[in-house]
């Protein structure tokens, strides 16, 4: 079938967000001169990362608001290092800091803007994220990106439900003026992205950035690189599938 559209996932798929997470991290850790405190910086990163992952769902599943998911991954960290009973505010001051630290080290991954010039003038594209419109949008402005997915801007927190909802990608494709079928979508999750995307009906792309392996028999279409996408999608679904599994 024919693809129109292409949707696509923000975080660790255009932009690369872990990269800017453990940068942030470490510069804050090192201006605070705590750093020490952990055996190794990646032990301090793995940390914040399992913290931001627990937060971070309750906060896609409607049960905290963004500014306090924020804040109680500030308190949480901080805790393991005995500032604990710390007051809201100075919880809510060291997430600011951390994220001023965290966007200077703000940076697309080399293939994104290639990737989204190549494809933008055959295909509309959009966004289905996890997030809330204004953070994305902020990200993908300051690094050159938003304007080739401005068009259709569909996220968690304004429309109401977390991929892998089928809602949120209807939602999307809805804004395209596309039927699902016509519609595919990539992003690095494969269970959120990759498998919410097929089982809403659209053609799906797992972008497998870290080489992690491929299920022994896989429903959804592999990815090393963005820079693989135009040629994937001139190829049928079920080539593309064949020559991933074998």
């Amino acid at each position: 079938m024919t693809i129109r559209g292409i949707l696509f996932d923000v975080d660790d798929t255009l932009f690369d967000y872990t990269a800017s997470e453990a940068a942030g991290l470490l510069a804050l850790l090192r201006e605070d001169r705590v750093l020490d405190r952990f055996p190794e910086p990646a032990a301090a990163v793995a940390l914040w990362r399992s913290i931001m992952e627990e937060e971070y769902a309750r906060f896609t599943s409607g049960e905290l608001t963004l500014a306090a998911q924020r804040r109680n991954r500030a308190h949480r960290f901080l805790a393991h290092f005995g500032r604990t009973g710390l007051p809201d505010a100075d919880a809510v001051a060291w997430f600011a800091r951390y994220d001023t630290h965290r966007r200077a080290a703000w940076s697309a991954f080399p293939d994104a803007e290639p990737a989204l010039r190549a494809l933008a003038p055959g295909y509309r594209l959009g966004v289905v994220s996890n997030a809330a419109a204004h953070v994305q949008r902020r990200k993908l402005g300051a690094l050159g990106l938003l304007p080739y997915v401005a068009e259709v801007f569909v996220c968690s927190q304004e429309h109401g439900a977390a991929k892998p909802a089928a809602s949120i990608f209807h939602a999307a494709c809805d804004g395209l003026g596309l039927p699902p079928h016509e519609v595919a979508y990539v992003g690095d999750n494969y269970a959120m992205d990759a498998l919410g995307a097929h089982g809403a009906g659209l053609r799906a792309f797992w972008l497998n950035r870290s080489g992690a392996p491929i299920p022994p028999e896989p429903v959804v279409e592999t990815l090393a690189t963005l820079a693989a996408l135009p040629a994937a999608l001139a190829a049928r679904p079920d080539q593309s599938l064949r020559e991933r599994s074998s």
